[in-house]
């Protein structure tokens, strides 16, 4: 039941981003939104989400991790409520941020719930679980979104239902989880690091989303410089606050920094990629929204088959070679995507390469997440599933802002499918180098060690802190 609510919770998340991809071309037509509103109803999600996480994570480590889970996932249902009924383009947007915030509540508490609950040895299996069973809602999501665009009673705006039943489904899983907190925890949250994170990324995705497509306007650029400051600022604050949101001693193990800079370079390929392919799909290829959103059914399948084995080999041999091929692979089915044109063939063109992509998913994701964990204290599991989540989600905010306008995606392009179609081809291309180079990264950064190791040495660092290890907390009904 443990495992089946953050499950469920993780394709919530996932949900949230996965299903409006599909939606855009609709909600650009019904709403009357450009490429750059477009870009918003995504990124509005994934700043706010960003945002909070570390939030989120602090929250659930101090005033227990089920407790801030469940009530993030009572407030994605009310947004998404209030999602589908969002009567402009703005509204939209305000409300994914809204629905952000909520997936903030709920995402670092996912892994972190498992962490906690998990004994050592079955840790890696279970996130490998949790990596490809969450990867399900995510990915029948666009396909059940994709029928809803055409065939559903309010189009797109159904697609954001999708959620309700989900979240009821883990709500009546979540009375089973035992509640876990971090004992050592004192005194108020950090809220200035809070509120300095928020407006830093904030000000920050909007000066790179408004400059790369106006021209680099001086506001732009101010936006950009403020919200710099800002995050400089933040971690500032962190290395002085007496509690932080993000302690800067995570970074002191090697393997924890090796993780996350995967972390970034890998999911930076993959979101500016997967922004772009449903467009792809839908407006040169022709696809119909329910192909397009069943395109990477595949992926899930295969994640699903592969991610629990691809644990269990990364606890055995270390999470070096996996963390390596895995990305190398997928980078090289994104570079295969680019060969979707005009006349693209479901069978002939996309499936090749997101079977490709799929397989190098399978491999590395498991063993990336587990590691990342694995090299914290376990007092502090909560806030490392949030940087971890927040790096995740920084670089495809970062790829989604850039990547259009870096491979001549803009405005004129995305009403000229020949056009869009070039830059496509550009843009995958990019991201599938990118995506390789993660896996470069991980083969130069990491040693042959097993997970096993990265806990050990996360063990010394929390003792080295003389804070208690996790200590379960029982409430009685």
């Amino acid at each position: 039941m443990v495992l089946l609510a953050t499950v469920l919770a993780s394709g919530l998340a996932q949900l949230g981003g996965s299903v409006v991809n599909v939606a855009l071309p609709d909600i650009g037509v019904d709403l009357g939104a450009d490429l750059t509103a477009l870009q918003w109803i995504v990124n509005a999600y994934m700043l706010s989400l960003s945002a909070f996480l570390l939030l989120g994570g602090s929250l659930g480590d101090r005033y227990g991790r089920r407790r801030v889970f469940v009530i993030g996932v009572i407030l994605f249902a009310m947004t998404s409520v209030a999602c589908a009924v969002a009567p402009d383009v703005s509204a939209l947007i305000a409300f994914r941020a809204a629905q952000g915030v909520a997936a903030a509540l709920m995402v670092p508490g996912s892994l972190a719930i498992i962490e906690a609950v998990f004994v050592p040895t079955d840790r890696s299996a279970a996130v490998g679980t949790w990596s490809g069973l969450g990867g399900v809602a995510a990915a029948v999501g666009p396909v059940l979104g994709g029928f809803l665009v055409q065939a559903g009673p309010d189009g797109w705006r159904t697609t954001f239902l999708l959620n309700l039943p989900l979240a009821a489904a883990v709500l009546l899983a979540a009375r089973r989880i035992p509640e876990t907190r971090d004992e050592d925890a004192r005194g108020l949250p950090d809220l200035t690091g809070a509120v300095l994170a928020a407006a830093g990324l904030g000000s920050l995705m909007f000066g790179l989303t408004q400059g790369a497509g106006g021209g680099w306007a001086p506001g732009a650029l101010i936006a950009v410089a403020i919200g710099i400051a800002l995050l400089a600022g933040f971690l500032i604050n962190e290395a002085r606050v007496r509690y932080p949101l993000m302690p800067l001693s995570l970074f002191a193990s090697g393997v924890f920094r090796a993780a996350n800079a995967v972390t970034f370079v890998v999911y930076a390929a993959l979101g500016g990629a997967l922004f772009l392919l449903p467009l792809q799909l839908q407006l040169v290829a022709g696809f119909s929204p329910v192909i397009s959103g069943a395109a990477l059914l595949p992926v899930t399948v295969l994640m699903l088959l592969f991610s629990a084995r691809a644990g269990r080999l990364a606890q055995r041999i270390g999470p070096r070679w996996p963390m390596t091929i895995g990305p190398v692979l997928a980078g090289l089915g994104l570079i295969l995507l680019g060969r979707i044109g005009g006349e693209a063939s479901l069978v002939a063109d996309v499936l090749p390469a997101v079977l490709v992509f799929g397989a190098g998913l399978s491999i590395a994701v498991a063993p990336l997440t587990a590691t990342a964990l694995a090299a914290a204290p376990p007092q502090q599991v909560g806030v490392a599933s949030a940087v971890n989540n927040d790096i995740a989600r920084v670089a495809g905010l970062l790829a989604v802002a850039l990547l259009p306008s870096l491979v001549g995606i803009d405005q004129a392009a995305y009403a000229s499918p020949e056009a869009f179609s070039e830059g496509f081809g550009r843009a995958t291309l990019a991201a599938g180098l990118l995506c390789a180079a993660g896996g470069l990264l991980s083969a130069v950064t990491l040693r042959d060690h097993s997970l096993a190791g990265a806990c050990e040495e996360a063990a010394q660092a929390g003792a080295a802190t003389h804070t208690p290890d996790l200590i379960p907390v029982r409430h009685d009904r």
